[in-house]
């Protein structure tokens, strides 16, 4: 029954041990299946124990927890290297209804990786495996796709990872750019023309949904198509048919739909500037992007996958430079990043990349936020200030020495001792590296 199923698949008792597997399976790790012998976390993970001991969640836990089927996405060690996979399990019962066991069927995901690889999308976060999961999902049906998050979080890329995982994977992925899209033009750009249909019309030409026939139209900004073109694009969606500009033959249109907006279109549809039919029809099944402060811990991996892919791969990041990052919003998010690191980069007469070759909007971030020294650094604690002597320490020496006197004293995490200091740990770091003092 196992061979029938077309995905990798295996059998597993309540011991993690492998009953029964397929060949699909077997072709998508290197370890070797030994039927009856080797447990499930040795084979995808190449671990000693189960997969919930080293930061995973375990779906067979799940499924005996919820006696119902769950879902998880794991990175698994294939022949491929660490790939993630989005993994199903079925508790198995027999006739009494006692689970004997599990059926594990895999997806693996080949537009997302957990180290740097050309052309794919890097993380291992959990909100960034709470997006792979949704991606995975929505790919395997033909619904409507509605792609919400902030500027620079990657939409087009999650558009054609949806595209390329799909059943139209072989046929055209066509972007439109709503933002730029003139009134006058939406129905010549989208549905064509006829030769002499206006002025300036000399020839014929195709539209963009004729284009996309049998493929997938991703709308990027869909926020921006005026309301006067929002009825034709909804009756393009709701009857899958068309008229050219000057044409009068109705053509059929056969694509999968996705837009993206970096607006809340909820709110724009309550203030009356986005049809509420409209939303309903192309929000059938919506994925929220994090933005990278959501994913801060993912930073390092793609910094590493901007300097290798950019030309710079013999270069590295220091611990001060990766730290600071992590710790920056990044408000232009994935795109603000990658210009970063070629800045940095640029900067660097080395091939490690320090602090100090960080962009200078990024090193002088926290200014706005910077507090008053902590006033606690009374006249017992530092006694150098007299109101009999001419000689003022300047504040920076007062800051210096009261910091210094901190880190003697040990005990603090930069995050603890930031919190004492009502500071944002970023601004602690930068004053601690400001003034070449190390926490003990």
């Amino acid at each position: 029954m196992i061979d029938a199923i077309d995905k990798p698949a295996i059998f597993i008792n309540t011991q993690y041990t492998i009953l029964a597997v397929n060949q699909a399976y077997r072709a998508t790790y290197e370890s070797e299946v030994i039927v009856n012998r080797s447990k499930c976390f040795e084979i995808s993970h190449n671990h000693a124990s189960p997969c919930d001991q080293h930061g995973e969640d375990c779906p067979i836990k799940a499924c005996i927890d919820s006696k119902k089927s769950s879902n998880v996405m794991h990175i698994h060690n294939t022949d491929l290297g660490k790939t993630y996979c989005d993994i199903l399990m079925k508790p198995v019962k027999d006739n009494d209804g006692m689970v004997i066991g599990f059926l594990e069927i895999l997806d693996k995901i080949n537009y997302a990786s957990a180290e740097p690889q050309q052309n794919k999308m890097i993380g291992h976060s959990l909100p960034f495996k709470h997006m792979l999961t949704k991606i995975n999902r929505a790919a395997q049906a033909d619904i409507s796709v509605l792609l919400h998050g902030e500027t620079g979080t990657g939409k087009e890329l999650v558009a054609r990872a949806l595209h390329d995982s799909s059943p139209r994977a072989d046929k055209p992925f066509v972007v439109i750019e709503c933002t730029g899209l003139n009134e006058n033009l939406f129905e010549s750009e989208l549905f064509g023309h006829e030769k002499g249909a206006f002025t300036g019309a000399t020839h014929a030409k195709k539209g963009l949904i004729d284009i996309a026939n049998g493929g997938t139209v991703f709308f990027d900004e869909i926020a921006d198509v005026a309301l006067s073109m929002q009825v034709k694009l909804l009756r393009l969606i709701e009857t899958q048919s068309y008229r050219s500009v000057g044409g009068l033959k109705q053509r059929k249109a056969n694509f999968r739909l996705i837009c993206a907006s970096h607006k809340n279109l909820l709110s724009l549809v309550e203030q009356g500037l986005f049809r509420r039919d409209l939303y309903y029809r192309i929000a059938g099944f919506p994925i929220n992007l994090p933005s990278l402060r959501e994913r801060s811990t993912d930073i390092p991996d793609l910094c590493q996958y901007f300097l290798k892919f950019n030309k710079n791969g013999n270069k590295r990041f220091s611990d001060e430079a990766i730290t600071y990052l992590c710790q920056y919003p990044f408000p232009g998010n994935i795109r603000e990043l990658k210009n970063t690191v070629e800045h940095a980069a640029l900067l660097a007469n080395e091939d490690v990349i320090e602090f100090d070759d960080l962009p200078e909007h990024i090193l002088e971030a926290d200014n706005r936020t910077d507090n008053s020294f902590n006033k606690q650094w009374n006249e017992h604690q530092y006694n150098a200030i007299s109101t009999d002597s001419d000689v003022i320490p300047t504040l920076e020496e007062v800051e210096a020495e009261y910091l210094e006197a901190l880190s003697k004293k040990g005990g603090f995490t930069i995050d603890d001792l930031a919190s004492k200091l009502h500071l944002s740990s970023r601004t602690l770091y930068r004053k601690l590296h400001k003034y070449g003092i190390k926490l003990d």
